[in-house]
């Protein structure tokens, strides 16, 4: 039985990505924020499969020791991480740069750059050490084709940010046994997706149009990338 970490996997694609998991037999570990939120979510989770295979942890990912108490209790329950998936993140609303507070603008940097830089080292050290593993890490606009959008500087350099990292750090574990890859789920309808329209009603009312037509469900993404992984 393969045991996959996701962070951010109480909502969204990363809660779609556990529940794919699970219906391919694996154990899960999610992470997130807040307790309540881990507990709903493993409360989801269990209706459909074995409690016995699914972990929540609370934990920030800007927060270096509490990846690494992440990794352990992961370990702890299941013996070993075969995949690790840095999925957290956080949108903003589709404002200029300058428009954007501070801490907000500190949170998505933070969140979306560091937690995969520490979710990287940690998993990748511990997958060295076991001698075997797989890291992924969630893509987004801006991470590979150089377009631009307005509204979406701040998020969009974060994704080209990780576009590098990712890259770079797949170089560095050339010959060793451990995968790094990036994950592109393309659009998908989740909060995330959703959340930097929410005051913007008319813009909300075209992008919806846009969204029937060219978006996926994470019904649909989730098993998609799941199958690759495990295949991979």
């Amino acid at each position: 039985m393969k045991t996959v970490v996701i962070t951010g996997g109480t909502s969204g694609i990363g809660l779609g990505l556990a529940e794919a998991f699970l219906a391919q037999g694996c154990a899960v570990v999610i992470c997130g924020r807040k307790a309540k939120k881990v507990e709903k979510a493993i409360e989801k989770l269990a209706e459909t499969h074995e409690r016995k295979r699914i972990l929540g942890v609370v934990c920030d990912v800007t927060d270096a020791p509490q990846v690494q108490m992440l990794w352990q209790a992961a370990e702890a329950q299941f013996g070993k991480v075969d995949i690790w998936v840095n999925n957290a993140g956080v949108a903003h609303p589709a404002q200029s740069v300058w428009e954007q507070p501070a801490e907000l603008c500190e949170s998505v940097v933070r969140t979306n750059l560091l937690g995969v830089v520490h979710g990287s080292r940690v998993a990748v050290a511990g997958m060295l050490a076991q001698g075997f593993g797989s890291v992924y890490n969630m893509a987004g606009f801006g991470a590979r084709d150089g377009k631009t959008m307005k509204g979406m500087t701040l998020y969009g350099s974060t994704k080209s940010a990780v576009h590098y990292f990712t890259r770079s750090l797949a170089k560095e574990l050339k010959g060793k046994p451990v995968i790094v890859g990036e994950l592109y789920p393309g659009m998908v309808v989740t909060q995330m997706l959703i959340a930097p329209l929410k005051d913007r009603p008319q813009d909300f009312e075209k992008a919806k149009k846009v969204f029937n037509i060219l978006a996926s469900r994470v019904e649909e993404a989730a098993p998609w990338l799941a199958k690759r992984m495990l295949k991979n």
